[in-house]
Parts: structure tokens; sequence; C-alpha cells
């Protein structure tokens, strides 16, 4: 900064005769490069005008698609923003229903192990919450249970294993969870009743789900 007379100005630096030489200018960056010092980055002159008119040419896009004149493109941000989460509320609670009755029906498939309920299926397109959900209905229908349950997303898989507190000496879900996961290239852990893990290999998750009731008669 310089202070000529009652005015302190930026420093235009060699290159100019007088600060307003520079012009418009616009900040592009602010950024920290040691204790107590700031980097401010702008362009300046033909420079800002022409990122001036690209935000402005940005602005009108953005209006363009939205159908509302630039002036209510916050209010309307606002509104489409406050939409989403009511979307994404909804799908949960759908989600969540989906849950419970897929507990009912996927019971009936559960394979008996010396006393134990063994399942170990894939749901298409659920997430892990959906995974959790699912299992906790089938422990509480089952009673004794050894459950693994998978979703594939965007070529990831989630594998959620579950069991119920009779069953943890027997078959701790940590290890189960581990077996099917180390088959699909991943692996994860958690609690004796209740595991999470992941994985890639989506080719090879038919067989690792397979080999649960196996793995679960070895222990039982």
């Amino acid at each position: 900064m310089l202070d000529i007379g009652s005015s302190c100005e930026l420093c235009g630096g060699t290159h100019v005769a007088r600060t307003g030489d520079i012009g418009v200018f616009q900040v592009v960056s602010e950024s920290g490069v040691a204790a107590g010092v700031r980097r401010i980055e702008a362009v300046t002159g033909e420079g800002a005008l022409a990122r001036i008119h690209e935000r402005n040419a940005l602005l009108e896009q953005a209006a363009g698609a939205l159908r509302v004149p630039v002036g209510e493109l916050p209010a309307r941000l606002s509104a489409m923003s406050e939409q989403l989460r009511t979307l994404d509320r909804e799908l949960s609670r759908l989600k969540s229903k989906m849950a419970s009755a897929q507990g009912g029906d996927l019971a009936g498939q559960a394979v008996d192990v010396n006393g134990i309920a063994v399942l170990a299926v894939a749901l298409e397109g659920a997430d892990v919450k959906t995974l959790r959900e699912t299992a906790d209905q089938l422990r509480n229908k089952l009673k004794s249970a050894a459950i693994v349950l998978a979703g594939v997303q965007d070529g990831r898989i989630s594998l959620i294993a579950a069991v119920t507190t009779d069953t943890v000496k027997q078959v701790k879900a940590g290890e189960l969870v581990n077996h099917v996961a180390s088959q699909v290239g991943g692996k994860g852990g958690g609690r004796a009743d209740m595991a999470q893990a992941g994985g890639s290999d989506v080719a090879a998750l038919p067989t690792a789900l397979d080999s649960v009731v196996r793995w679960v008669r070895e222990r039982a």
C-alpha cells in the first residue's frame, strides 16, 4: 500500500505510471503463504473485463436452465435445495418401508444349520442403511440367526453381517463378513453381532454368498 497525501492506494508496481492505469480488477484467489501473511491474486484491465463477461454469461446460462431471471436465481436455488432435502427424507422413509417388507419375505429363504437360521442374499440397489435395517428386521423375525446381506451400487459392494445374541459364541459377525468380503476384493469389521464390509468384485458375489452356509456349518 502507498500513502499519497490523504489517499492510501494499492501499489501499481513499476509497470504503470499511476494506479488508475490498472483500471478495473477482480480478486480471483486469496490464500495464506506464511504466518500473518496473505496472498491476493487478481486479474486487471481487459482480463478483469473478460472474467466479468464470462461470469455474467454463466449466470445467464444458469438462469436460462432454471427458467428464471438472473435476479431470482438465489431464491430459486434455495427452493430447489429444500425440495431435494424433502425428497431425500421421503426416499429414506420408503427405503425403511422396503426394508421392513423385505425382512418378512426373505425370512423364508433361511437355511437351518443346527438350529441357526442362515441367510445370505443380495438385495438389488440397496444401500448400507437399507441393508442394516433389513438385517435388524430379519434378526427379530428369525430369532437364532446368522445373516449376510449384500447390495451393489455403482460397481461397489456393500456387505452387512448380523448375528443374534444367542449365536455370537459360535458365529461372530466380524469374522463372517470378512469371510465374504475376502472373496469379493474387500474387507471390513465391526461388533460381534453386527459388522460391515465392502468389495469390488461383483462377479464373485454369488459364489461368496453361497459359501456362507458351509462356513457357518463348520462352526455351529
